[in-house]
């Protein structure tokens, strides 16, 4: 950088609708206040939600104030504010995506999101985060691979193996597409000892998925009724379905679920479809609803991860000059895994 005391950071421009609100400047490198930490940024991933943030369709609506983007980053502790302990300077840390939540359920208290208003963004060279908003990295795992894990691995961790009944070996898993979510589900799956079921309407990525352990695959464009297959190939209905596909596809996934199985509710890819719960009735199959997780979880996840040796599928790298091409690359149907920004 030269000057040490300045930093480069995108921002999306108070009341963006389009992408072309995004832009890069300088700013003033930031300093940790007491209980808190200053990380400076290796990498970042982006998620769907970041796509929806800059065009004013994530849940605040249109931004209201100029804010750092992304949820997703992974650095090192470059200074610690007064009275900070557990952590030292140099320690390999990544933001948890909601600032507020420890441990435990969903609760009002949870906090805000990382990459949206209030909270601050990952993209910027330097961040500053309470001492509590960090965990440190999966000791196996690089920094481009660590930053793919607070949204989107934790959701996916979320979605499997906690809840009422976490996946255990023998189960079977339906992971829906070829983003980050639903990849990082079937290697957390697999890892379990689980039967993993893959949809795309790629062939080609299909052939892919099975490369990484999918069990079974069922392109849903010309199986329409895939949900049907699904259950079949289970042997009469799926245990788990991380449903990342939204109103759309919520259909073919209660078909899909088996006896007292569970769909894990994350997608909003699709805005329209049937999204009637009766045929979960019969079944004594639920819904749970999964937005992201805990600090707890990303915990859990990391030392899964480390254990396992489970390595996130990065589909591809960016400078941070180039953070608007990844953006592209990452709304494009040429997506498998994730997409990450190197700073």
């Amino acid at each position: 950088m030269g000057d040490e005391t300045h930093m480069r950071r995108w921002i999306i421009t108070a009341g963006s609708t389009s992408l072309d609100g995004l832009r890069l400047e300088r700013a003033e490198q930031p300093r940790p206040g007491p209980g808190e930490v200053l990380v400076k940024v290796r990498a970042c991933s982006l998620n769907y939600r970041d796509q929806a943030i800059p065009l004013g369709l994530y849940l605040g609506g249109v931004v209201q104030a100029d804010t750092v983007p992304l949820s997703d980053g992974a650095g090192e502790i470059a200074a610690l504010g007064e009275g900070v302990t557990g952590l030292a300077v140099g320690d390999r840390v990544a933001g948890i995506f909601f600032q507020g939540w420890m441990d435990g359920p969903p609760n009002p208290g949870m906090g805000a999101a990382l990459g949206a208003p209030p909270a601050p963004g990952m993209l910027q060279d330097y961040v500053v985060l309470p001492a509590h908003g960090v965990v440190k990295l999966a000791t196996t795992l690089d920094f481009v691979e660590a930053a793919c894990l607070p949204c989107a691995g934790v959701t996916a961790w979320n979605a499997l193996m906690e809840g009422p009944r976490p996946v255990r070996a023998g189960d079977s898993v339906l992971v829906l597409g070829t983003g980050g979510v639903s990849l990082l589900a079937l290697q957390i799956a697999k890892a379990a000892g689980a039967t993993v079921i893959a949809t795309s309407s790629s062939d080609e990525k299909l052939e892919r998925v099975k490369a990484l352990g999918a069990d079974h695959v069922i392109n849903y464009r010309t199986t329409p009724e895939w949900g049907a297959q699904a259950a079949h190939l289970a042997g009469g209905g799926v245990d788990k379905v991380v449903e990342v596909g939204g109103a759309g596809t919520l259909k073919q996934s209660i078909i899909a679920v088996g006896f007292a199985g569970e769909i894990a509710l994350i997608g909003v890819l699709t805005r329209e479809g049937d999204t009637n719960p009766h045929g979960l009735m019969f079944k004594g199959a639920s819904i749970r609803g999964i937005f992201v997780g805990s600090k707890g979880m990303a915990e859990r996840l990391n030392a899964f991860v480390d254990s396992h040796g489970i390595k996130p599928v990065v589909d591809k790298v960016f400078d941070m000059e180039d953070a608007l091409a990844a953006y592209a690359y990452q709304s494009s149907a040429a997506l498998f895994g994730k997409v990450a920004i190197t700073l």
